[in-house]
């Protein structure tokens, strides 16, 4: 029986996200199968709108997978929002319910995948208690999702942040500085870690592990000592000094923002090392939303295309709400309500925070 699938991109952006668009058109699309692709625009508020749609096809998909963004579009507002950050939850209205189900059904979709985020397979998970049938596709940067090894995105984030090192390095040797880079990373330091372990970061400061400015200093003093008259530190944006809590800085309309942690940390840098010593310039660069955009790497093009694929089987399968998940090189699936239940964090023991140990890159904390 022919089927009509619809599909969407919910939350922050990131590179692979038009790979997982076109993995799910040329599986839907196989002659084997010959399904209709309905593509929801900006979200799950698309599934709202009268005019808010598109058909997918091979013809309108070709060639997108190599671009970064969404050419559905995406937002992490609206009616759907059911996470807000750090566990808390809300439910979305039985309004909202109600007209998403009439226009799935004035569409005749049998099936919504929905590509996003913890927050937005959250939404994706009270859908489908509702009766709506859902896939969810996870879709995070700072891949934090404990369900799935890996999620499309980190990667080219992950280059993004190598490159910006290469390229701090170079000023910061020619001048003797110490530069601090800031970077994402909320609740997990993924990015940070693996960012600073592939650009050759001197200390890595990551909200798992609080730090010691005093610790930081001594090692940052040290260095200097041992004859490396610059540093790199690189300093996810959720990172806190000891007894502190997450940094904020004001945004527009009075709204405050995660962020301001490498600032502060060079302020208190200066305060400790340039009182006693040579002046030492101290700069800080904040990576923001360069770590979204760009062409997705290799890796996340791959990935994309494979969760795409299986989200299409998963529908043959009548296996809804589940989600795609990355474990040992394979692409399986976890129920969606196991996969937003715990975020994926750094721990101490991880062998990656031992591998940084062991080559000399300080976390602040000893």
């Amino acid at each position: 029986m022919r089927k009509t699938i619809g599909v969407l991109t919910s939350g922050g952006d990131c590179p692979g996200l038009n790979a997982v668009l076109r993995g799910v058109v040329c599986a839907a699309k196989h002659p084997e199968r010959d399904w209709n692709v309905i593509g929801f625009k900006d979200g799950y508020e698309g599934l709202l709108g009268d005019d808010m749609f598109m058909e997918l096809t091979l013809e309108n998909t070709e060639g997108i997978m190599a671009y970064g963004g969404t050419i559905l579009g995406t937002t992490n507002r609206g009616h759907f929002v059911s996470k807000t950050g750090g566990g808390n939850k809300s439910r979305i209205s039985d309004e909202v319910i109600a007209k998403t189900k009439a226009l799935l059904a004035r569409l005749n979709i049998d099936a919504l995948i929905t590509i996003g985020g913890d927050g937005s397979l959250s939404t994706s998970q009270q859908l489908f208690e509702k009766g709506i049938p859902c896939i969810g596709v996870p879709k995070t940067i700072d891949n934090d999702l404990e369900a799935t090894a890996m999620t499309f995105g980190f990667d080219s984030a992950v280059a993004c942040v190598t490159d910006a090192l290469d390229r701090l390095h170079t000023t910061a040797r020619a001048h003797k500085r110490i530069m601090i880079i800031e970077v994402m990373g909320r609740h997990a330091g993924w990015i940070a870690l693996y960012g600073g372990l592939a650009g050759g970061a001197d200390a890595i400061l990551i909200p798992e592990i609080p730090f010691s400015m005093d610790r930081l200093a001594d090692f940052i003093r040290k260095r200097g000592e041992d004859g490396h008259p610059s540093s790199i530190i690189i300093v996810a944006e959720g990172a806190t000094p000891i007894g502190r809590r997450e940094q904020y800085r004001p945004g527009p309309g009075g709204e405050y923002r995660l962020g301001g942690i490498g600032d502060t940390v060079a302020r208190e840098l200066d305060k400790r090392i340039n009182a006693e010593s040579l002046v030492k310039e101290i700069r800080t660069c904040v990576l923001g939303h360069l770590q979204r955009g760009g062409d997705p790497t290799t890796l996340d093009r791959i990935l994309g295309t494979r969760f795409g694929v299986k989200a299409v089987d998963l529908i043959a399968e009548g296996k809804f709400g589940y989600m795609v998940s990355y474990q040992n090189y394979s692409v399986l699936d976890v129920p969606i309500a196991t996969a937003v239940r715990k975020l994926k964090v750094v721990t101490l023991d991880n062998q990656m925070v031992e591998t940084c140990r062991a080559i000399g890159i300080s976390f602040g904390d000893t």
